[in-house]
């Protein structure tokens, strides 16, 4: 990861690398950076292996200290800042945390000098938000929007960054990027308890490679919106690495907000918007739609949940650009596959995979051996981006892959299957399949039917007790802002348009449904939320 960054700036050192609300960092100030922050790691005495946390939202500090733990031979972990003392103070201790950066906000700051306080963190580093703004804007927000900003504390263990950073060159550390974990990334929980992905300087990079390798603007004018948090690996992968590899600039903002997106891209003249399906509904939703620019837009990623057709074309009709579907995990770096960004598109599919992967489609009850020609299997993948296991358990890492030929090949737990192309369509989750009477549901089936009526918004389909069936579908939608619709009613126009073992037993309308924290409809939660109010 370090080369990677020493290569980019040495082909290009003056080029913006982070543009932060009009604020221009080029590559050789994040590098140095990165480089005084390594520094100041070995100073404090922190060496190869210990890991290094991020309690960041989208800032430039984030890049110095990401690509700083890693050039001091540290492993980076990425924390979501909406962790709770709790949630944070969890993931510290399960991965031996020693040091956190943060920055001086009041969503962060107060949690994280309480896991300071509690936990077997021994050192926090606070950045100061508003002096990575223009001259004016911090001024501004100095003065006037104190709120935004949470006093720092005199507190044991506590420094500033600027204080933290070394006015120094660090010393040099062997890395083997085989073998070298650069970053443990959390899995999102949506199906268990997070597990941290061990990723190395190789699986990062390859992944880079791979996403750059099929990207139309490579060698071209590359400005990404950064608006995916880059704690999470979608962002982690297809905007900053992929990003910093092309030699690109990203217009980095810390949170989603439609209009204030739209007038980024605007005023950068993106190129690329990579995003997640509720935020590109949530785009087409804004006023401010009307009076975006979209002429230098060329192509959006959707990624992290499923694209509905309506969406797309909504999107893709209103501002020209295309917008393509990928598929990827966690424990894959982030992308495996995509459809195309040239030639056949093709809807409800996630394509085809990067180059130097493998997918096959294995027996839904002998991972050992594929699955029947023609049948959907659980998709299974091998490739230079994925994982070599899980931090401290192996023995969730020994069920998630299965040998298979000598091979090694990693177990997604989504169902899928494979045209005659080559292109892969996601069924569903094995853990989401709902057993109706012996029959086997898939809830993105009926899901997609619901998305075909225009008064419907969001939905998630789950299974709910049945004396019966033992399970039945039942769906919980959100509407349109303007449309008129209830509950019994969507009921009867879905059941007419599925299989008998697919109808729901009630449509439940909702102001909202909950969402992970990129964005991504949380089935999980809402299994949850369902539980506890019955």
């Amino acid at each position: 990861m370090p080369q990677m960054l020493d290569n980019c700036v040495a082909a290009h050192p003056e080029s913006s690398l982070v543009d932060f609300f009009g604020r221009v960092y080029s590559y050789r100030q994040i590098r140095e950076e990165a480089l005084r922050f390594a520094a100041g790691l070995q100073r404090a005495g922190y060496a190869k292996g210990d890991r290094v946390g991020l309690f960041l939202p989208n800032v430039p500090v984030y890049l110095a200290a990401y690509y700083g733990a890693m050039i001091a031979g540290c492993t980076a972990v990425n924390f979501s800042p909406l962790y709770t003392v709790e949630e944070l103070s969890a993931q510290v201790a399960d991965c031996g945390t020693r040091l956190m950066v943060t920055v001086d906000v009041p969503t962060l700051l107060p949690t994280a000098v309480e896991v300071l306080r509690h936990s077997g963190l021994e050192k926090l580093v606070v950045g100061r938000f508003a002096a990575a703004l223009p001259f004016w804007k911090g001024l501004g927000m100095r003065l006037l929007r104190r709120r935004d900003l949470s006093p720092v504390p005199r507190e044991a263990g506590l420094s500033h960054w600027t204080e933290f950073i070394a006015e120094a060159e660090p010393e040099p550390v062997d890395i083997d990027p085989l073998s070298d974990v650069a970053l443990l990334q959390y899995t999102g929980g949506t199906t268990g308890t997070p597990k941290g992905a061990m990723l190395t300087h190789q699986n990062l990079t390859a992944n880079a490679r791979q996403v750059v390798a099929i990207d139309p603007q490579k060698g071209q004018r590359d400005v990404i919106v950064g608006v995916l948090p880059l704690f999470h690996v979608f962002a982690n992968t297809c905007v900053l690495n992929r990003t910093v590899a092309n030699g690109g600039t990203i217009a980095m903002l810390p949170r989603f907000d439609a209009a204030q997106a739209l007038a980024t891209l605007d005023r950068v003249d993106a190129t690329s918007f990579p995003g997640v399906p509720t935020m590109y509904q949530a785009l087409l939703d804004s006023k401010a739609m009307d009076g975006t620019d979209f002429s230098s837009l060329k192509v959006c990623i959707s990624g992290g949940a499923a694209l509905g057709a309506p969406v797309k074309e909504r999107f893709e009709g209103a501002t020209g650009a295309r917008l393509i579907e990928g598929y990827g995990l966690t424990e894959s770096s982030g992308v495996v596959s995509t459809n195309p960004f040239d030639g056949d598109d093709r809807t409800g599919t996630i394509g085809h995979p990067l180059p130097g992967t493998d997918l096959r489609l294995l027996d839904k009850d002998d991972p050992h051996r594929d699955a029947p020609a023609g049948e959907p299997g659980e998709l299974a993948v091998k490739g230079p981006q994925i994982m070599q296991g899980y931090w401290n358990r192996p023995d969730a890492a020994a069920h998630i892959f299965t040998e298979i030929g000598g091979e090694l090949w990693l177990r997604t737990g989504d169902i899928a299957e494979m045209d005659e192309d080559g292109y892969v369509r996601i069924v569903d989750r094995s853990k989401d399949m709902i057993a109706v009477g012996g029959f086997k549901v898939f809830p993105s089936q009926v899901e997609a039917v619901l998305l075909e009526n225009p008064a419907v918004k969001e939905v998630l389909v789950i299974g709910v007790a049945d004396t019966y069936h033992g399970e039945i579908p039942r769906a919980y939608v959100v509407l349109h802002p303007d449309a008129v619709a209830d509950g019994p009613d969507l009921a009867d126009w879905l059941n007419v348009r599925v299989g008998k073992h697919e109808r729901v037993d009630s449509v439940v309308i909702r102001d909202d449904l909950p969402k992970t924290m990129i964005g991504k409809l949380d089935r999980k939660a809402l299994r949850a939320m369902v539980a506890d109010a019955a």
